[in-house]
């Protein structure tokens, strides 16, 4: 069964499988990043820019700003969860609060590939 990934309401939210299951205004706390001079960023994610599949992760690219510095972009790619079982199609979302650390990609599978 393939994992369906989108974005919904302008970015607003991601939905896998037709379920809205990561949403935007989160801080995320990044490290060994290249988003801001900062060692952790402190990201408020104000918008979903691109996701994609590097199976079985489910990734996403996220504008937002650091609440230390004020420094704006987009992020590299970030784990957002994980479909364990293609079959069932059940996501396990991370946890926003915890340390990340964005990974950049050449190329990512497109939803619906």
């Amino acid at each position: 069964m393939p994992t369906d990934v989108h974005q919904l309401d302008d970015g607003a939210w991601i939905s896998v499988n037709d379920s809205r299951e990561v949403n935007v205004s989160d801080l995320w706390l990044l490290a060994r990043h290249d988003f801001c001079a900062c060692e952790m960023a402190d990201l408020l994610v104000e918008g979903v820019v691109e996701v994609g599949v590097d199976h079985p992760d489910i990734e996403a690219r996220f504008a937002g700003q650091c609440i230390q510095c004020g420094t704006s972009g987009v992020t590299d790619w970030l784990a957002v969860g994980r479909v364990i079982d293609p079959e069932t199609g059940e996501f396990y979302g991370v946890v926003p609060e915890s340390v990340h650390v964005p990974r950049k990609r050449t190329r990512l599978a497109s939803p619906g590939e």
